[in-house]
């Protein structure tokens, strides 16, 4: 057992499942379904599945970022218990919710002086998050020191590659983010944009792509540009997705590419946080890789 507790949030898209086997401590994140206000506690009261038909219906959802007080209250029994803390935050390039832990870290190492409190920005999203969380878990399991792991987790954050892509346009253009017309378009045209995560954790669009299956080989094909070793690359491969059967191509496709990773592919879904804004038909690939140029 570790004499320090490595925390993230519910936006890490894994499962309490996988949490708790890595002994990973979150909190969880806000949404709001019609009005009615919900947790994003990785799928217990609602899960991803269901939100995105609930989208799909026609229900109105928004996201909220964990407040300065709710991170007090979270971090505030482990360091009771003596512990030290690592706590690694969704993307702020995507969200505020690093300067409310930054600032709720701050307050308590007043409150508590003789505990190390590390917060970290990921500079990353759902199961590439994710994916940092447990390499640093496997870390933290080798032995290293509350500040070796801090030290590592900085070094190696922007080591973590994102690649995904939409299918369906329609929650883009609502949300604001893709414009009417420009939206209007890609549908029409069948365009499955490509995107990536950036220096900062700001999701950018790379590549407007015609048709699912160009999309689903061109996502492997950047994973053959990328990851650690090429492909030779035998490291760990998280996939997260609002669609199966868009999911399982990709899984597929690499390891028919990838012989070696037959079988080690680890699958969760796109949780309630991350979806309320992508909405059906995303594949996310995350994967251990060159540090990330822009």
């Amino acid at each position: 057992m570790s004499d320090y507790i490595l925390s993230c949030s519910a936006s890490c898209d894994l499962s309490p499942e996988w949490t708790k086997k890595r002994d990973l401590h979150y909190v969880n994140f806000n949404i709001t379904v019609d009005g009615k206000s919900m947790k994003d506690d990785m799928g217990i009261s609602l899960s991803p599945r269901e939100l995105v038909k609930m989208m799909q219906a026609g229900a109105e959802c928004k996201t909220s970022m964990v407040s300065i007080g709710e991170y007090v209250d979270y971090f505030r029994p482990f360091l009771d218990a003596g512990k030290d803390l690592i706590h690694v935050s969704l993307s702020s390039g995507i969200s505020g919710t690093f300067n409310s832990a930054r600032q709720a870290g701050e307050m308590l190492r007043e409150e508590y002086p003789d505990r190390k409190i590390y917060i970290f920005d990921s500079l990353a999203a759902s199961s590439g998050y994710g994916l940092l969380m447990e390499l640093a878990a496997d870390k933290r399991d080798e032995g290293l020191s509350v500040d070796e792991l801090a030290e590592w987790i900085e070094s190696n954050r922007l080591n973590i590659r994102h690649w995904f892509f939409s299918t369906d346009l329609s929650f883009y253009i609502k949300g604001g983010r893709i414009s009417k017309t420009a939206g209007t378009v890609g549908q029409v045209l069948n365009i499955c944009p490509l995107l990536d995560v950036d220096l900062e954790g700001r999701l950018i669009p790379r590549e407007k792509i015609r048709t699912k299956k160009k999309v689903v080989k061109r996502i492997v094909e950047k994973m053959i540009e990328d990851a650690d070793g090429g492909l030779n690359y035998n490291g760990k491969v998280f996939i997260s997705d609002s669609d199966i059967e868009l999911g399982n191509q990709v899984q597929s496709l690499i390891e028919e590419i990838f012989p070696q990773l037959k079988g080690k592919i680890v699958r969760f879904d796109i949780g309630c946080t991350i979806a309320s804004h992508t909405g059906p038909g995303t594949v996310a690939l995350f994967f251990y890789g060159k540090k990330r140029v822009n």
